[in-house]
């Protein structure tokens, strides 16, 4: 069925991300996969296209255009190349609206500039080696010194870890228990006592930097305090919602993509005289994911509209969330599997994106914690 998501701007839009992707990108990505990092230059490319900070208003270098449909583009595009290393919607569609919802006037004068022309590339710091989905377990702590914070601890995990410049730290600020007296802190590039542990060793997404972050008294200028003070733990559930759809859009390309491969596949493969495609099980096969596949995807764009019009709660946003990672691990598993040997080896597609897209289940919230969310509000 013909989608009815996007406008004619819309195209044209995915066409200039294509264009950056095949001069910019896939040459070099090899490379960048052996080095385990993407180069600086590519993200002051993408500024210089017009990629950063799409929401970001224009008097600050961004694009001024909150339409999420955009973020969404880009997410199938670089889903469809293959190309999940340069983290660009962590950039824009996680980070981004901390800076534009929460910042002072000075903070975004100071930062966003930067931030949508490549100059400033961004993490967010809240997993900690005990603390992963429960932020209530949180250990990064912040004392109030007068005019700055002393930030001590660790955060594991972090993507673009060691490319960042700016650096969004989930600290607790006073000692009461649980989620409450969490705060965002952001520590900038060359902070004293900031330290970058190892590139982590991951089994996909290897262009992707992804470490670990040490904090020893790290002296944090009170006018670093993104949003409220103790505050955090409300910031981080406001934008969830977008993090998870952008997540799910992303595993739905994928399994799209996986899907037109290994339909190209079946019908060039022969086996016992003739192509695959000829077996009635391969056939039923292809006709399953090509049916979830398209379930899925109306689902998604309906989502994506409602959240471009405001709408979108957190449980429809955990059930496209949970759903369409684990159909890309499916069809993943299942697209490898008709490619028989040949789906095994690294330089074949399927066999990148079985490994690069196993994350897509755990990070931005696990399965389970986004069936609890979904549970609890039925239940409650």
């Amino acid at each position: 069925m013909k989608r009815q998501l996007y406008t004619a701007d819309h195209e044209a839009f995915r066409e200039v991300v294509r264009t950056f992707l095949a001069k910019e990108v896939l040459p070099h990505y090899a490379q960048w996969e052996k080095d385990g990092i993407v180069s600086r230059e590519v993200w002051r490319a993408a500024g210089r296209q017009g990629l950063l900070g799409l929401a970001v208003d224009e008097e600050y270098g961004g694009g001024g255009n909150p339409d999420f449909r955009y973020s969404a583009v880009l997410a199938e595009e670089f889903t469809r190349a293959g190309t999940p290393g340069l983290a660009i919607g962590l950039h824009n569609d996680i980070i981004g609206p901390y800076l534009t919802s929460l910042g002072t006037e000075e903070q975004k004068r100071r930062w966003l500039p930067g931030f949508c022309s490549g100059e400033i590339v961004t993490a967010i710091a809240m997993t900690e080696p005990g603390a992963g989905s429960d932020l209530q377990a949180i250990r990064t702590t912040a004392e109030d010194h007068g005019d700055h914070w002393i930030l001590n601890g660790s955060k594991t995990f972090i993507s673009n870890g060691i490319l960042a410049d700016l650096v969004v730290v989930v600290a607790r600020t006073t000692p009461e228990g649980g989620a409450h007296g969490l705060s965002l802190l952001v520590v900038e590039r060359g902070a004293e006592g900031f330290e970058r542990g190892r590139n982590l060793d991951k089994i996909g997404q290897k262009s992707q930097d992804t470490a670990e972050l040490f904090f020893h008294d790290v002296r944090v200028p009170k006018e670093n305090l993104l949003g409220e003070l103790n505050g955090a733990f409300v910031h981080l559930m406001t934008n969830l919602a977008q993090e998870r759809l952008a997540i799910a859009v992303a595993a739905i390309a994928g399994a799209e993509h996986l899907l037109e491969v290994t339909t190209t596949y079946v019908k060039e493969r022969e086996a016992f005289g003739r192509p695959l495609a000829r077996l009635q099980h391969i056939r039923f096969e292809i006709a399953e994911m090509a049916t979830e596949c398209a379930v899925t995807r109306s689902f998604l764009d309906r989502c994506v509209e409602e959240h471009a019009e405001g709408g979108l709660d957190a449980v429809h946003a955990s059930m496209a969330k949970w759903w369409s990672t684990e159909l890309q691990k499916r069809v993943a598993d299942r697209c490898l599997q008709l490619h028989g040997g040949y789906g095994y080896m690294s330089e074949f597609p399927v066999a990148r994106a079985f490994t690069d897209g196993r994350i897509q289940t755990i990070y931005g919230g696990t399965t389970e914690i986004m069936k609890e969310i979904i549970g609890r509000s039925l239940l409650a």
